[in-house]
């Protein structure tokens, strides 16, 4: 007789589930959930606070000097003293400046720059030489147009008398034409009046001081003759009040001015 050996299946003990209250997971959620940005808050507070400073040198700004008008090498030390460096930039001709002077900066003087700061500067590379150009048998306006074409300028005009050329026509230029010269300097010149004559004209002296009238006058070819004085408290003394030949008149060479000046 047949033993039948299979065993008699046992009942499964029930699965115990421990549930968790629904706030408390929600709670915990939420913690883990803002622990990232609580971390990222408290990271961007210490940069921010200790770190930044730390490389920016926060609170160590100073005013920038003005180095213009100085030699590089008479601010080289200066600005190492401010822990700064310095770049020469570039180089410009400038008009009345010695060669190696800086004549800008940037910054600008008077900003506020922290130690590290570079500095560039543009150096004077000297005074730019013109040739003068050829102005002789040049009308006067020409002239002055060739002049400041050339970055010249226009100094003295002296008067020539020739019957040769036109009149009001550039005789010559001092210095001559083909002198180099610095950029910006005067050019005098020499201008043809026209055919030579033994007439002048009469200048205006009344206000000047008599030595001034005096000079005036004889440079115009003509003298002093008599010289009367006048009372009068609204000048200084021997100030010329009256002249005897009124402005602009034409006179003879060598004709005799009389003046009245005044006295206290």
């Amino acid at each position: 007789m047949a033993v039948d050996t299979e065993e008699t299946p046992q009942p499964r003990k029930p699965i115990l589930t421990k549930w968790l209250p629904l706030g408390s997971i929600q709670r915990k959620l939420a913690f883990w959930l803002f622990l990232p940005f609580l971390i990222l808050i408290i990271l961007i507070g210490v940069i921010d606070q200790i770190v930044m400073p730390a490389i920016t040198q926060q609170g160590s700004e100073f005013e920038l000097p003005d180095l213009t008008n100085q030699k590089v090498v008479d601010i080289d030390q200066k600005l190492e003293d401010l822990g700064l460096s310095y770049e020469i930039a570039g180089e410009e001709f400038a008009p009345g400046k010695e060669k190696g002077l800086i004549i800008r900066q940037y910054p600008i003087a008077g900003m506020q720059v922290k130690p590290g700061r570079t500095i560039k500067l543009i150096v004077c590379k000297g005074q730019k030489m013109v040739g003068i150009p050829q102005v002789s048998g040049r009308s006067v306006r020409q002239a002055v147009l060739d002049l400041e074409t050339a970055g010249l300028t226009v100094g003295e005009i002296a008067w020539a008398f020739s019957d040769t050329i036109p009149e009001k026509v550039v005789v010559f230029s001092y210095p001559s034409a083909g002198t180099e010269i610095p950029s910006g300097s005067p050019v005098n010149l020499m201008v043809n009046r026209g055919r030579a004559t033994d007439f002048t004209f009469m200048p205006k002296v009344i206000g000047m001081p008599l030595e001034e009238a005096r000079k005036l006058i004889e440079e115009k070819g003509l003298k002093i003759g008599k010289l009367k004085t006048r009372t009068d408290e609204n000048f200084l003394p021997e100030t010329v009040l009256e002249q005897s030949e009124v402005e602009g008149a034409e006179l003879q060479l060598g004709t005799e001015v009389d003046l009245v000046v005044s006295k206290t």
